[in-house]
């Protein structure tokens, strides 16, 4: 358990954290297309990095040809999915626009299967909402792609930036309250 001493500094950062995260949102959102392209570079590098790091593993840990020959398979795909992010960010973009909205698609169905599998709990219209929302938005990034490709990642990324730093935000400031009371 934390003491009192503990949480003061801790909720500040959480509040600090939550206002830059914030700022990093809405920026994404004012500026989607720089957004999505940026999101592709970066997504490029953390796989470059994934694959380096998994080719690394995979030779220090790995003893039997088989395994050796699958982590080192995984390396190179993980290094060439980075390397094509890298050097075209815009088709990046394009392509991550697409598995998103595939993503949100089978999320979806899979959400409305769950809540008629939970039709006794009473969260179950809540599930079924949401599946049935993220089946729509799935649709909706389909029907639009590649038009909408670079700007509509730009535009999710900054939303998810917005809604987890308004998370944080309030997470920082109940902590403070609570820690002041």
């Amino acid at each position: 358990m934390a003491s009192r001493n503990q949480i003061g500094p801790s909720s500040t950062w959480a509040i600090v954290l939550g206002v830059l995260v914030i700022l990093l949102g809405i920026a994404a959102i004012a500026s989607p297309l720089v957004a999505g392209v940026v999101t592709g570079l970066f997504l490029g590098w953390l796989f470059i990095l994934g694959g380096v790091i998994q080719g690394i593993y995979t030779f220090q840990h790995h003893r039997s040809s088989g395994s050796i020959v699958l982590g080192l398979l995984l390396s190179v795909f993980s290094l060439i999915v980075g390397i094509l992010l890298v050097a075209d960010p815009w088709a990046g973009a394009v392509s991550l626009t697409l598995f998103v909205g595939v993503y949100f698609f089978f999320d979806g169905v899979f959400r409305v299967f769950l809540a008629f599998q939970l039709k006794s709990s009473s969260r179950w219209p809540w599930l079924l909402a949401n599946g049935i929302l993220m089946i729509i938005l799935g649709i909706l990034i389909w029907s639009e792609w590649p038009l909408n490709a670079p700007w509509m990642l730009g535009i999710l990324v900054g939303v998810g930036l917005l809604i987890n730093g308004l998370a944080l935000l309030f997470f920082g400031v109940t902590a403070k309250n609570l820690s002041s009371s």
